[in-house]
């Protein structure tokens, strides 16, 4: 598993669904370190390939082209101070500055969005192509049956966060994406997925993180066996769910499953409500 249980979980599902799905807050054991001067190179994990000859550009099933989502013109200036680029000032809209400024990592932005999106169903989500700042504060565990778990106090760091992608109107978040939704589709065709349409791997994302499964009671932690003489570091950074079936999640539904029960409840509900605005074709009713 990833070494850093970073605060981002929101922060990768209010990406899910204002740029293509997926705010997940990830708890931090260390202090966030300043950001990298240089947008980062993105790559995705690598893709399923098929024998020569076989391969064949799927059908698009969700064209943006065709939602159900009104689109207002665009303004001739921003009402907010402008960031510069068209996409963070759309984002500066529905977020405010304050809050872009203090949890989304603005350089690369979309190529950030489309390579976590993809990420979030596969079994690593590297966290330095995250489109949001991970929140200061170390894992807090207790103790319950000789087992380690997630300390119920590990919410309070997350709720910001949750709080970020429930205040966000949705049905504007949609036509955001909408207006700008040929650069991420560039971003995901650049990103190794050449004839393949990005609004449908973020259904198919959302999708994913919508059938994570809920435990029954707190979710129980172990250390993994150190083979060797010298005993690590930063042990805390290798925590990783005693329950093997737990443990092979994909990495988005890991980071779900780090929230309490009622933030992964909040955010699933934010999730199925932009399942809907960004598959519902004009003319039909749903």
């Amino acid at each position: 598993m990833q070494s850093r249980w970073t605060s981002w979980a929101v922060g990768a599902l209010v990406v899910v669904f204002l740029a293509a799905a997926a705010w997940l807050v990830w708890q931090r054991v260390a202090p966030p370190t300043a950001p990298a001067a240089q947008a980062p190179a993105v790559q995705a994990a690598p893709a399923a390939t098929q024998p020569p000859g076989t391969a064949q550009t799927p059908a698009v099933r969700h064209p943006v082209d065709e939602l159900a989502v009104a689109v207002p013109p665009a303004a001739s200036a921003p009402s907010a101070p402008s960031a510069g680029d068209p996409v963070l000032d759309g984002l500066m809209t529905l977020l405010g500055r304050e809050a872009l400024l203090r949890f989304v990592n603005t350089d690369a932005f979309v190529q950030r969005v489309v390579a976590t999106v993809d990420n979030l169903a596969r079994d690593q989500a590297p966290s330095r192509l995250w489109p949001v700042v991970p929140a200061p504060g170390r894992l807090e565990l207790d103790t319950r049956d000789g087992q380690s778990v997630l300390a119920a106090s590990n919410a309070a760091r997350h709720e910001p966060y949750v709080r970020v992608a429930e205040g966000v109107d949705l049905k504007s978040a949609a036509a955001w994406y909408v207006r700008h939704y040929a650069r991420f589709q560039s971003a995901y065709e650049d990103l190794g997925f050449p004839g393949r349409y990005f609004n449908d791997r973020m259904v198919e994302v959302v999708d994913h993180l919508l059938a994570t499964p809920e435990p029954d009671g707190p979710v129980a932690l172990r250390l993994p066996e150190v083979r060797g003489t010298v005993p690590p570091a930063r042990p805390w950074v290798m925590y990783e769910f005693a329950d093997p079936q737990l443990q092979h999640l994909s990495a988005g539904q890991k980071l779900l499953l780090r929230l309490s029960p009622d933030q992964r409840a909040r955010l699933k509900l934010r999730l199925a409500q932009w399942r809907e605005l960004v598959t519902a074709r004009a003319g039909t009713s749903r």
